[in-house]
């Protein structure tokens, strides 16, 4: 799907390659990152931005509304659609490009996308990460970003519903 002014691009699985090889051709470091982004938030420009500074162009993997349903956040999430949520993403400027998946964590994606740094938050373990066999394989690294305590979606959700 072509960019809109000022946004990155929101990429079907194909397209992402495509991208990647592209960004490979002209030797630069691709980055890519995954996760829900729902009800966009101050910790999510963070991390994201974060990790755009681990490489020269960040892919998102962003899930697709099943595969959130599939990570137990609840009947309710995600409260914002895919489409929504992956042009929201696309927008942040430390975005390049945003592609959708349907399974519950991103391994599949990885394999053919084969970044060469994969970022998540701290609040995990590398060697707990499954993703993490796919991008060591194929010769990335995995790299942890800072946690921000307190800022994400469910903190956010609960303190709406407090109020």
């Amino acid at each position: 799907m072509p960019a809109e002014p000022f946004a990155g691009l929101v990429l079907d699985a194909d397209e992402a390659v495509a991208w990647r090889d592209a960004q490979r051709t002209a030797g630069r470091v691709v980055v890519s990152t995954n996760g829900v982004f729902d009800l966009l938030h101050a910790g999510h420009v963070a991390y994201l931005a974060w990790s755009r500074a681990q490489g020269d162009a960040l892919i998102v993997l962003l899930n697709e509304d099943d595969s959130v349903r599939l990570l137990g956040k609840g009947p309710d999430r995600p409260l914002v659609p895919f489409a929504d949520r992956a042009h929201l993403v696309a927008a942040l400027r430390s975005v390049d490009a945003v592609v959708g998946f349907r399974q519950r964590t991103p391994e599949t994606l990885l394999e053919r996308i084969r970044p060469d740094v994969h970022v998540k938050s701290a609040q995990y373990r590398i060697d707990e990460l499954p993703e993490r066999y796919v991008v060591e394989a194929h010769g990335g690294r995995i790299v942890l970003a800072p946690h921000q305590p307190g800022r994400s979606t469910t903190d956010l959700v609960a303190t709406i519903r407090s109020r």
